[in-house]
């Protein structure tokens, strides 16, 4: 009767050792989830770093709306056009637009101060898009860029200085800078992108003229992004 009842304690000291085995590896199987599950989550960081990282990139390389539109206010109505005329959307518009503004080029010669202004504003503005060269004029004020852009943005300025001298020089490199925008929609954008990054005042001479030329190029995907109307 005693040995039966060394063997039932036995049995269930054996038994309470068992459910504590079980327990502790219980324990431990839980545990080592747990680490698995942080190390996961720890893993995880750097790679929404590099999340971040892109979406700046993609963010330095987007375009922004700088695209103006309506009738130029001091002499649209006088030469029937609007800025609305140049877009991809209706090529014969654009075209027909940028041969009218061309003419005033053609038709219009400067001499005196108009020259000498001419030559100070014109000088400040390019078609690197298309011509690849400094500026539209040389330095004697002849046209220095064949392409219709060139003369469009030459017509305008010779127009603005014959007809309206009260403009400052400065009101009248923004007029050219605004077709030139509508000219190059895509690079412009773009540069406008890079510009506001930079904090620089986003204006149609800090976008346009040769004050800030080459700048779009530190955007990775920089190309003459969409030209409208023919080079």
């Amino acid at each position: 009767m005693d040995e039966d009842k060394k063997h039932y304690k036995t049995g269930k000291h054996m038994l309470a050792l068992y459910a504590m085995l079980f327990v502790t590896l219980a324990i431990m199987t839980i545990n080592q989830f747990a680490i698995a599950d942080v190390n996961s989550k720890m893993s995880a960081v750097p790679a929404a770093k590099k999340i971040t990282i892109q979406a700046i990139q993609l963010s330095a390389n987007s375009q922004i709306d700088v695209m103006p539109s309506g009738i130029p206010e001091i002499y649209g109505q006088e030469l029937g056009v609007r800025y609305d005329d140049v877009s991809a959307s209706d090529q014969v518009k654009t075209e027909a637009t940028i041969q009218k503004l061309g003419n005033l080029d053609r038709t219009i010669t400067l001499s005196g101060n108009n020259l000498a202004r001419y030559i100070t504003t014109a000088s400040q503005i390019s078609c690197e898009y298309c011509c690849g060269v400094e500026s539209i004029i040389f330095s004697n004020g002849n046209p220095a860029c064949g392409c219709a852009h060139s003369y469009a943005m030459r017509g305008v300025a010779k127009y603005l200085l014959t007809n309206h001298p009260e403009m400052t020089n400065d009101q009248i490199l923004e007029e050219l800078g605004k077709w030139k925008t509508l000219f190059f929609p895509g690079v412009i954008s773009q540069k406008a992108a890079i510009l506001q990054q930079k904090g620089i005042e986003l204006n149609y001479i800090n976008l346009a003229s040769n004050k800030y030329r080459g700048i779009e190029s530190e955007a990775s995907s920089s190309s003459t992004g969409n030209m409208v109307g023919g080079c």
